[in-house]
């Protein structure tokens, strides 16, 4: 009977040793050098394509042009810029994005809280290195689509000419 027991007990051990030997694969799924590659291409891209608020409201007056909010549906609901569609950052996806954009090949207008001098809600800003201008603007282009601007200007959500929308 010590015998059998003693057989377990190290047959436990043994597997529960090969299970914490192996740590999860994430590389699969997780590619933080890709990432940092696709960041350093979107540098240099995004350079070119940030346009003054006249720039940005000529365009998305313009045929085959979507200005996309993505900030949180609740922050979207509170106020945004005319003719914004919301898909929040967090529930982008292929599948979102293509629902939403349609055509990969639309030029698509972003804008994000830091692109407000308020800094009220529902335009709190963030940390300027975290502004959400810069993961839509990479994830966009890491998602294929490559016709993206960005509001390049710091404006007041209460000048008529941002044409900001409240609920």
């Amino acid at each position: 009977m010590r015998a059998v027991f003693l057989a377990f007990a190290i047959g436990l051990i043994s597997a529960s040793a090969l299970a914490q030997e192996k740590p999860p694969n994430t590389a699969a799924q997780i590619n933080y050098s890709g990432f940092r590659n696709l960041t350093g291409e979107v540098e240099r891209y995004r350079a070119d394509r940030l346009v003054s608020l006249a720039d940005f409201q000529r365009m998305a007056r313009e045929p085959n042009t979507i200005v996309l909010d993505a900030r949180s549906a609740d922050a979207f609901r509170e106020g945004h810029i005319d003719r914004a569609i919301s898909l929040p950052f967090t529930d982008f996806t292929d599948r979102s994005l293509r629902d939403a954009l349609r055509d990969p090949n639309v030029r698509i207008l972003i804008y994000c809280n830091n692109n407000f001098s308020n800094n009220a809600a529902p335009v709190i800003l963030k940390r300027v290195e975290l502004a959400l201008n810069i993961q839509t603007f990479i994830n966009l282009y890491g998602y294929g689509y490559r016709n993206v601007y960005e509001l390049g200007d710091v404006v007041d959500f209460n000048d008529p000419a941002v044409g900001w929308v409240r609920s």
